[in-house]
Order: C-alpha cells, then structure tokens, then sequence
C-alpha cells in the first residue's frame, strides 16, 4: 500500500456512486473540493461518472466493487485509503428493492436485499472505522457516515416487506454508530427519503409523476450539509418527503 504525496483536504467514499443520489451527492462533494473514491458494480458507468467529476485540483479513483460482498468492499477502503489518506465521508448509497407480497417474497430476495442493504454497509462502516478515527483526530468537523435509507424503513408500505425491513436495520445501525463512536467524533446519519425521481422509483411513476419526486439534488444537499456540521451535531435519521405526504412514502 502506498500512500498519497499530498493527502487531501477531506475526503470521501461513494457506493452507488455511477448514477442517481450517489452521483449527485459526488458532483456536490466535488464541488466542495473533496478527494473522491466512486464504487459502484458495473465499470462503465463508472468510468464515465470519474471522468465527468475529475478536474484540476479534484483527485477521483473508481474502484469497481460489489457492495454486497466482504472481501470487495475492504479492497475497496483498502484502495481509498492509499489514494487519499484519510476518509471524512462515507457515503452508503447502493442498495436495492424489489417489491411482491410477504406471502410471495422467496427467501433468495429476502437475501439479496439483506446482503446489499444491510450486510455490505455493515461491514464497509466497521471495516472503516479505524480510519474514520483517525480522521475525525484531525478535524473539528470529525467524520461523517450517510446512509441512503428510506421512509418505507421508518414507515412500511404494503408489498415491500425486505426492502422495509432493511432500511430499518440501517437506520439503526447509523444509531448504533453514534452511540458507540460519537465520542471520538464519527457519527451516521440515515438519510430516509420518500420516493426520488431515480431509475429505482421508475416503476411507481404510474401513480406518483416523475415531477412530483424528490429530486436526487435534494438529497445530495443534505448529505453535503450534514457534512458541515460540527461533531457535536449528531443527526441519527432524517425523514424527507414529498409536500402533502408527511405519512406515506
């Protein structure tokens, strides 16, 4: 492993990072002038993202990974931390859904969503801790963890038993992160979002318009936000939603 001539600034690691939330939030990171890691599991889009985003004075490796398995996601810190150093953002936001009746849900999905959605962010954040530490030593801002979750993980909709279930395990886990590191300056927020005007929320266009949607730039500015904040501001969940839809998703 080697490390960087000059480590940057701040730094941070996108999953999901080739399109949609993960890619707004990395524009938005890049504009605050982060270092950038991008992860997502197919290498074009990828690439195409790190080119958009690379630019004098911004460093941005892509690392193609997938988030569901152990062994890629330490390659993949292992790989952030010799670029960049340090890690001052850890943004999870590849997960997935797939909607059908509890009564009709095989047991082969219900993995698939726990794999992606909980048990890969689950050991990326413990993997990552160590250098999460040791970054947070260095800044009064500490070192933030963003989970893309859901509404449906604080409140469930029919027909999406798993992906509800999930989201609420990561909901909790960026809870149980700011109970046990808060007091050396990491601290998880899970970012609950209604539906987003993303290729994920594609198919519930039929009843709520693509324009009607949060947008992904929305979410990408609190996440940025977040990263603002002191370390004595801890904010485990935040709930967005659509105007006139605070109890639905």
């Amino acid at each position: 492993m080697t490390s960087p001539a000059e480590p940057a600034p701040r730094a941070a690691l996108i999953t999901g990072a080739s399109r949609g939330i993960g890619l707004a939030v990395a524009r938005r990171l890049a504009a605050e002038g982060y270092a950038l890691t991008l992860s997502a599991r197919t290498p074009e889009p990828l690439e195409a993202a790190a080119a958009e985003l690379a630019g004098p004075g911004t460093r941005v490796v892509a690392v193609p990974a997938d988030a569901a398995d152990p062994d890629a996601l330490a390659a993949l810190l292992a790989r952030h931390e010799a670029e960049h150093g340090r890690l001052d953002a850890l943004v999870l936001n590849a997960g997935m859904g797939f909607g059908s009746p509890i009564a009709e849900t095989p047991l082969r999905r219900v993995d698939k969503h726990v794999a992606l959605n909980f048990r890969g962010p689950f050991a990326l954040v413990s993997a990552a801790l160590p250098l999460l530490r040791r970054t947070a030593a260095l800044d009064a801002r500490g070192a933030r963890i963003i989970a893309l979750a859901s509404l449906a993980g604080l409140m469930p909709e029919p027909d999406l038993a798993a992906y509800s279930a999930t989201k609420a395990a990561l909901v909790s886990l960026c809870e149980s992160v700011c109970l046990e590191e808060g007091t050396r300056g990491v601290s998880a927020t899970a970012i609950c979002p209604g539906y987003v005007d993303t290729e994920l929320a594609a198919w519930k266009t039929d009843e709520i318009p693509a324009e009607e949607m949060i947008r992904a730039d929305d979410i990408a500015e609190l996440a940025v936000a977040l990263t603002r904040l002191s370390r004595h501001a801890a904010v485990p969940r935040l709930a967005v939603n659509r105007p006139g839809s605070l109890f639905q998703a």
